[in-house]
C-alpha cells in the first residue's frame, strides 16, 4: 500500500499547486503596499501582507484533511485508508508542504508554523517512512538478516578466533611460566581480588562456587554492569576497524591473553576443570559475541585496505551494512550473556550443568546461524 502511496507522491504535479493555492480573491488574499525610498519616491518592490486568519480561510481544510487521514493511519496503518483517500493522500501532502512554504516566507504567527511543520513530518513518514513497523523489522533481521550477515564474514570470523586463540595461548604460556605475570597481564578491576596469592579454598568459595547473590544484585545489577562493560569492549573491536583493523586484532589478543592468565592460575591450583565449567556457562556466547564485533570490524578494514575495482567508500557503502548487522546482533548476544553469567552462573553449582548449558548454548548458535535465513538470496553478500 505505502508503495502506492509513494508513486502516487513523485508523480504528483499541478494537482498538488491546486490544492495549495485554493481561489481567494486577490483584495482578501494579499494586500500590496508600496514602500518608500529614502528620497521620497515609491520603490519598485512590494512588500506582501497576509494575515494568519486569510491565510487559513482557503487552505485549513486541506490540513484538515490531511491530519484526519494520517491520524488513522498512525492507529491501524494505512490499510486503514479507502482507495480514493490513499490516491488523495499524496495530494495533500503536497499542497501542505506548500503551505508550508509560504508561511515560512510571509513569517505568520510561530503556532501556525508548528502545526504545519508537525503535521508534514507525520505525513512524510507515512509517505515515504518504513514499508514495516518495529518489531517486523526486528523478526526480520532476527530470523534472516543477522545470520546471513554472519555467514558472509566467515573468513573474518577465523581470523578473529585465531587472535583470540595466539592471544589465550601466550596469557597462559606467561603466567605458567611466572604466576606474577598475572597481576600485568590482568587489571585490578578485573581480577576482582584474584591473584598469585589467592588460595585454592578462596578461588572456590568466593569465585566458582559463591553463594548466588539473591535475584535484584544477579539479574539487575550485576548483568546490567556485565552487559555494558562486553558491549563496549565489542563495539570499540568493531568501530576500530577503520584503523586498518590493527586495533581490533590488539583488543582480541588481549582479551585472550586474559582468559589465557586466569586458565593458568586455575590450573595451577587443581582447578582447571571448574574454571572451564565456570567460564563456559556464559563464555560460549559471550567469546562469540566478542568474535562477531571482531571480524566485523575486521570486514570494514579488508574494504578500506583493498577496496578492489570500487572506490573506498563505495566499497564501505557496499559491505559496511552487512558487518554494521554483525555487529548490532552481538550486542544481542552480550546481553543473553549478561543474563546467563549475572543470574545463572551461580545459581547453577555443579561444573557439569555448567558445560550441559554450554553445549546447549553452543548447539543453539551453531543451529541459528548455520540454518536460518536460508533459501533465495540467501548469502550473497559478499
Amino acid at each position: 500500500m505505502k508503495d502506492v502511496i509513494s508513486d502516487i507522491a513523485r508523480n504528483v504535479g499541478t494537482d498538488a499547486g491546486a490544492l495549495a493555492a485554493p481561489d481567494i480573491p486577490e483584495e482578501k488574499r494579499v494586500c500590496l503596499r508600496p514602500e518608500a525610498s529614502p528620497g521620497g519616491g515609491e520603490r519598485r518592490g512590494a512588500t506582501l501582507v497576509l494575515r494568519s486568519a486569510e491565510f487559513r480561510r482557503g487552505r485549513e481544510h486541506v490540513w484538515r484533511a490531511l491530519d484526519d487521514m494520517i491520524g488513522r493511519a498512525e492507529k491501524r496503518g494505512v490499510e486503514a485508508l479507502s482507495q480514493e483517500e490513499v490516491r488523495r493522500l499524496p495530494l495533500l501532502y503536497r499542497a501542505t508542504m506548500s503551505s508550508l512554504s509560504v508561511a515560512r516566507h510571509i513569517a505568520l504567527d510561530r503556532n501556525l508554523l508548528l502545526y504545519l511543520e508537525n503535521l508534514a513530518l507525520r505525513a512524510y513518514l507515512v509517505v515515504y517512512g518504513p514499508r514495516s513497523g518495529v518489531l517486523v523489522c526486528l523478526k526480520d533481521f532476527l530470523r534472516r538478516g543477522f545470520p546471513r550477515a554472519v555467514r558472509s564474514m566467515l573468513p573474518h570470523l577465523a581470523v578473529a578466533l585465531a587472535a583470540l586463540l595466539c592471544g589465550a595461548l601466550a596469557g597462559y604460556l606467561l603466567v605458567q611460566a611466572d604466576p606474577d605475570r598475572f597481576s600485568l597481564l590482568v587489571p585490578g578491576d578485573l581480577a576482582g581480588g584474584r591473584g598469585p596469592g589467592s588460595t585454592r579454598e578462596e578461588l572456590i568459595h568466593e569465585e566458582l562456587f559463591a553463594p548466588w547473590p539473591g535475584f535484584v544484585h544477579a539479574f539487575v545489577v550485576f548483568a546490567d554492569s556485565l552487559f555494558r562493560h562486553n558491549a563496549m569492549v565489542g563495539l570499540l573491536c568493531f568501530g576500530l576497524g577503520f584503523a586498518l583493523g590493527v586495533p581490533t586484532l590488539i583488543l582480541l589478543l588481549y582479551n585472550g591473553l586474559t582468559i589465557g592468565a586466569f586458565l593458568a592460575l586455575h590450573v595451577e591450583r587443581g582447578l582447571g576443570i571448574e574454571f572451564m565449567g565456570w567460564l563456559s556457562i556464559h563464555g560460549v556466547t559471550e567469546i562469540l559475541a566478542v568474535l562477531l564485533c571482531g571480524a566485523a570490524g575486521l570486514v570494514v578494514a579488508e574494504k578500506i585496505v583493498f577496496p578492489g575495482r570500487l572506490s573506498r567508500l563505495k566499497n564501505l557503502a557496499r559491505h559496511g551494512r552487512s558487518a554494521a548487522s554483525a555487529a548490532a546482533g552481538a550486542v544481542l548476544l552480550f546481553f543473553a550473556a549478561g543474563i546467563l553469567e549475572g543470574g545463572f552462573r551461580q545459581m547453577i553449582a555443579s561444573t557439569p550443568g555448567r558445560f550441559g548449558v554450554a553445549l546447549l548454548t553452543g548447539a543453539w548458535w551453531l543451529f541459528y546461524f548455520g540454518r536460518c535465513g536460508r533459501g533465495g538470496d540467501d548469502d550473497r553478500l559478499r
